[in-house]
């Protein structure tokens, strides 16, 4: 029986309720596959920050970086001023994990609304690769006069050869297994930012030159966006830096039916590395406690997270089931109006995991 160490970081608000589907889903491909899971859990996030004034310590860091994988919930309190727990835990973990792929499926499942006319799974499958430890992220920068009328503010894009190549290059790599349209597009803004976007335009044509059978694109950040609502079609695999890449993907998680179904990967892809999957949408502590927020984005970030540890069976298995309750099972991705509970929703996937 393979085993596998995970950690469980549930978080805030909604957090732990969607993890903790996440979590039946598993034990469900743990039992249907053969496959052992190892679970270590942390309270870290707002809750332990007001009770303690604890962050990210150290000790767990390291935990965390000896784990194949984690999974985590949301990071989001509303009793804690917004910047603290997105810097000091989410930005952190990224930055001294070095997981710097952010990795972003936009895909419409069948049966899943999209706001896009005329739109269907066959026009949005897509992904976006966004660079995960440098840029405006890196925190480079600072204040002159501070609270004075001459204030002065400054925020430094931060591009190293060395950040931007391994993200260009894991993107072509990628683009090539997936073997779809093996088309790269770069996603960037060279007319305007030309210093950063001229190191990131060099090294993706260097690059392009070891891939001759994937195709190359560009398209600055504004043209993409246009782009991804009029013709998602058009994309294959997306490259771009940190905040573009931040920014594009809220939008691609609408065109793919919401936050609800949305899931993401910060990952070293390096060999021994470890990763952490996690449902984009935040915290949602207005839903918190209430049995209505939709849990398949969590359970789709278990998905990703098989497909990481390269257990590609079970990650199926898992999509499937996804597959049949959105198909069979579901009014709508949206909470609240799901036709079925957070829990439901969870027991129903782990049906169909156990009865395909």
């Amino acid at each position: 029986m393979k085993t596998y160490n995970i950690g469980v970081l549930p978080g805030d608000g909604t957090g732990p309720e969607v993890v903790a589907e996440a979590l039946k889903a598993l034990k469900a491909i743990s039992d249907a596959e053969g496959i052992e899971f190892h679970l270590t859990r942390y309270d870290i996030g707002g809750e332990r920050y007001l009770a303690k004034g604890d962050l990210l310590p150290d000790s767990v860091l390291s935990e965390l970086r000896a784990m194949d994988a984690s999974l985590l919930g949301a990071i989001g309190h509303p009793g804690v001023r917004p910047g603290i727990l997105e810097t000091e835990i989410l930005l952190k973990m990224r930055f001294e994990l070095d997981l710097y792929i952010n990795l972003r499926p936009v895909v419409l499942l069948p049966g899943v609304y999209t706001p896009l006319k005329d739109k269907g799974p066959e026009d949005i499958d897509f992904v976006v690769v966004r660079e995960n430890t440098e840029g405006l992220y890196a925190g480079s920068g600072g204040f002159l006069r501070k609270g004075t009328a001459g204030e002065v503010a400054v925020q430094e894009s931060v591009n190293t050869r060395k950040g931007v190549e391994r993200c260009i290059r894991y993107a072509f790599e990628y683009c090539r297994r997936r073997n779809r349209q093996k088309k790269l597009t770069l996603c960037g803004k060279t007319n305007v930012l030309t210093y950063a976007w001229n190191l990131w335009e060099r090294v993706y044509y260097e690059v392009a030159k070891e891939y001759p059978d994937v195709k190359t694109d560009y398209a600055h950040v504004d043209a993409i966006c246009m782009w991804m609502v009029k013709n998602p079609e058009f994309f294959d695999v997306i490259v771009t830096d940190n905040m573009f890449g931040d920014v594009i993907t809220d939008l691609g998680a609408m065109i793919q039916g919401g936050m609800g179904i949305a899931a993401g990967g910060n990952i070293n892809p390096d060999p021994g590395q470890t990763a952490i999957f996690e449902p984009i949408g935040g915290s949602a502590p207005k839903y918190a406690g209430t049995n209505r927020i939709n849990p398949l984005a969590a359970i789709c970030s278990v998905q990703m997270m098989l497909e990481f540890l390269g257990e590609a069976t079970a990650a199926g298995v898992l999509l499937d089931a996804v597959k049949k309750v959105i198909r069979d099972d579901m009014k709508s991705m949206d909470a609240g109006r799901m036709g079925h509970g957070t829990r439901e929703v969870g027991d129903l996937v782990v049906k169909y995991i156990l009865e395909p």
